[in-house]
C-alpha cells in the first residue's frame, strides 16, 4: 500500500504567529509522518489544521485519540488494496 506524506503541523498554519513561536523552522518542516492514504484521509476529516498543530503534532499524540486509534485498529485487519469509504465528518 503507497504512503503518503503528512505535515504532523500542517503547512497552512506555518504563517501563524502562535505555532512560529512554539516550533522552530527545523519542526515545521521537518515534522512528517507516513500514513496510509485512508489513515491521511481520516486524520484531515476528523480534526482542523489548527487543532492538528497545536494538540496532535506526533503520531503518538494521533495514536492516543480513541477516533483514531478506533480507525487504525479496524483498517489493520483489512486487506492491502481495501479502500474505506469514509463519512463525511464534521471537523473538531
Amino acid at each position: 500500500m503507497p504512503l503518503t506524506r503528512h505535515h504532523l503541523i500542517p503547512k497552512r498554519t506555518h504563517r501563524s504567529r502562535a505555532i512560529r513561536s512554539k516550533y522552530s523552522k527545523a519542526e515545521l518542516s521537518d515534522s512528517i509522518a507516513y500514513l496510509c492514504k485512508a489513515c491521511h484521509r481520516h486524520v484531515h476529516r476528523t480534526f482542523e489544521e489548527r487543532k492538528l498543530a497545536v494538540e496532535f503534532y506526533s503520531v503518538e499524540l494521533l495514536l492516543a485519540d480513541p477516533e483514531i486509534k478506533g480507525f487504525v485498529d479496524w483498517l489493520k485487519d483489512k486487506p492491502d488494496d481495501f479502500i474505506p469509504r469514509l463519512s463525511r465528518r464534521k471537523r473538531t
